[in-house]
């Protein structure tokens, strides 16, 4: 086997002992320890590929938020229907991604809801695809309607980011599915008011 192989090999039993620790423990409870005894792996090969827990942690959430987002882009191509039915898709593919990829949820609220903050920035541009795509299916979704005068289409992307950052940091939890009925209540809010429609 080439050295480039087993090198790949060996990152990749350390990144999966890591994911391992980091979904069970999350980033304050886990350790490079941990991590080590599970896949019986020294510290010397650990921080041979990794510096430090934090450059370990930050390589699962950059993984998380790549498979997230091509995962969400393959889901929603061909977002048909109604608002609110391509809504459904689009939250629908969010949760099924955890379903199929449990590993990853903890990682998830960790960088999205409660980041530690000596890393929030590099855990932004991590992310930054993934925030991206969320703007480009906004956007999606607000081409066709009309909107209500003078209200732009940058203020309304701009009030969604407002609202996912009011309840990332007021709602901190670790269960995903509430987040996200959390999410999708704050953009139903924002697309269709608080007033009864007839």
């Amino acid at each position: 086997m080439k050295r480039e192989d087993k090198n790949q090999l060996k990152r990749r039993s350390i990144m999966k002992s890591a994911l391992a620790e980091f979904s069970k423990q999350g980033y304050g409870g886990s350790s490079i320890n941990t991590i080590c005894s599970a896949q019986g792996i020294s510290k010397g090969i650990i921080y041979h590929y990794f510096k430090t827990k934090d450059d370990l942690f930050l390589a699962c959430v950059e993984e998380c938020f790549t498979l997230l987002t091509n995962y969400i882009e393959d889901e929603t191509k061909s977002l048909k229907g109604g608002m609110e039915e391509q809504l459904e898709i689009y939250f629908t593919a969010r949760l099924s991604f955890f379903a199929k990829y449990p590993v990853y949820q903890r990682i998830f609220c960790d960088a999205v809801v409660t980041p530690p903050d000596h890393l929030k920035d590099q855990i932004h541009l991590l992310k930054k695809s993934f925030d991206d795509l969320n703007i480009e299916i906004l956007e999606k979704l607000l081409a066709p309607i009309p909107l209500r005068s003078p209200i732009t289409k940058e203020e309304v992307i701009d009030t969604f980011r407002q609202f996912q950052d009011y309840i990332n940091a007021h709602y901190q939890t670790t269960e995903l599915e509430l987040h996200e009925k959390r999410c999708k209540s704050a953009l139903n809010i924002l697309l269709y008011g608080v007033i009864e429609r007839k």
